[in-house]
């Protein structure tokens, strides 16, 4: 199932896309709440809900609402680095043996076409396609053989990071270099897990202008999914809506000779298999 968060003038809703049209669930069915995070609560009982009201439910004018980022208002954006094999051989990075982590503000949210905004302070801005693991199941200190049974879905996302920032500040300011506002797109849609066989051997590509600049598979997951939630979920309760951006593949700009930094102009693409396709132009900020 494919579903998306979206506003018109009547508010906010959520919605299903079935071929190249969409059947909003509330109106189908009062049952299926309108905000995506509470939908997620209902777990199991929500999707059955879900496809009645697909298969009862009438179309949406497509060309009277704005899609928004599949969960527009995430409590937590949690977001893991050098987490490719391949990518970390670029870097010259030694992985250890537990996930570098952290994370992004909500402010960094924008959904698909809407523009990524270069700010006047960083000159680095940088690409980096990744897959995002949405939760779906509240849970702490989540076993390893529970961890997938937490993810309601899968989305494309855009980890933008500034390095000058995350690289030449003092103390390396991760958190700052990755969390200016439009720093984190995601979507267009959320891809349920049961569409998903295998996390974990998608191709998953980025492409500026219509080049390719990252083209690898999610098998070079040096942590993978259930992993990563059994292990954040010692830390904090994952909670419904929350984000895993879970890294990206080689061809970051930075590692590039000589180096490709995101311009006013450039239109960015990340595609994933099976998930879809990320589109956000790039604009200078202010």
């Amino acid at each position: 199932m494919r579903l998306i968060s979206y506003s018109n003038a009547s508010g906010t809703g959520i919605a299903a896309k079935v071929g190249e049209n969409y059947v909003d669930l509330n109106q189908a069915d009062p049952q299926i709440p309108t905000c995506m995070k509470k939908f997620l609560e209902l777990g199991a009982d929500g999707l059955k809900l879900a496809q009645a009201a697909i298969e009862s439910g009438s179309s949406l004018d497509s060309s009277e609402i704005k899609i928004l980022p599949p969960i527009p208002a995430p409590q937590k954006i949690i977001c893991i680095g050098l987490n490719y094999a391949d990518h970390a051989a670029e870097t010259g990075a030694t992985v250890g043996d537990e996930p570098v982590v952290f994370n992004k503000f909500p402010s960094t949210l924008r959904a698909d076409g809407e523009p990524i905004e270069l700010p006047p302070v960083s000159n680095e801005v940088d690409y980096e396609a990744e897959l995002v693991v949405i939760i779906g199941k509240q849970g702490k200190n989540i076993p390893l053989e529970d961890a997938m049974s937490h993810v309601a879905g899968y989305a494309c996302g855009h980890d933008v990071s500034a390095r000058d920032w995350q690289k030449g500040k003092p103390g390396k300011q991760w958190l700052l270099g990755k969390t200016f506002d439009s720093f984190a797109p995601l979507g267009a849609e959320l891809v349920t897990a049961d569409e998903i066989d295998d996390p974990h051997n998608l191709r998953i590509q980025c492409r500026i202008n219509g080049e390719t600049m990252q083209d690898s598979s999610t098998s070079q997951l040096i942590f993978k999914v259930d992993q990563l939630i059994t292990y954040l979920s010692q830390i904090c309760t994952l909670l419904p809506g929350d984000l895993i951006y879970t890294g990206t593949p080689p061809g970051v700009g930075m590692a590039r000779k000589p180096p490709v930094f995101l311009k006013p102009g450039d239109t960015v693409e990340v595609e994933i298999e099976k998930i879809g396709v990320l589109t956000n132009p790039v604009i200078a900020g202010s």
